[in-house]
């Protein structure tokens, strides 16, 4: 029995060909994962099961290994990630009051993005950065040494970019 999907033809043919590009070999998955991630930004149900179906795998397998590893996310990211990192040098600096800051600016929690999906947070256990804690990203780039006051002009910066 075939799986009806709803994802758009245009996404299913290249989920189709990220997963022919490594001959379908269910010994794969975590890189067909990868790649499926960095097109669609996310890994949904609709896709986990069109890639079960192409490595001729159950989905819950699939499942099991997007839940299982934490650089697989099943929700949509926002337009503007933002990452804090609460590594021990960041914590210790204050890391937990720079998350605060943003949870209360973006009106989000940790594993959220806001309802127009403009930014999503997360959290990091380390940046490699801890001359710089507390640090945060956002989009790719570095913010270090941030006291909550900076919170809320970091956000303007990207809000409706």
């Amino acid at each position: 029995m075939a799986i009806t999907v709803k994802i758009n033809k245009e996404t299913h043919d290249k989920i189709v060909a990220i997963c022919n590009n490594f001959n379908n070999d269910p010994g794969e998955l975590i890189n067909v994962l990868h790649q499926t991630q960095d097109f669609l930004g996310y890994l949904p149900a609709e896709a986990q099961e069109l890639i079960a179906e192409c490595l001729h795998m159950p989905t819950a397998k699939v499942f099991g290994v997007v839940s299982f590893y934490a650089f697989f996310t099943m929700t949509p990211k926002g337009k503007h990630p933002v990452s804090v990192c609460m590594g021990t040098a960041c914590y210790v600096r204050g890391g937990e009051k720079i998350l605060d800051a943003f949870k209360s600016e973006l009106g989000i929690e940790v594993g959220e993005t806001d309802a127009n999906g403009e930014f999503s947070l997360t959290s990091l256990r380390c940046v490699g950065a801890c001359g710089l804690a507390p640090v945060a990203l956002v989009d790719g780039k570095v913010y270090g040494r941030l006291v909550p006051a900076m919170v809320k002009d970091i956000v303007a910066e990207y809000r409706g970019k």
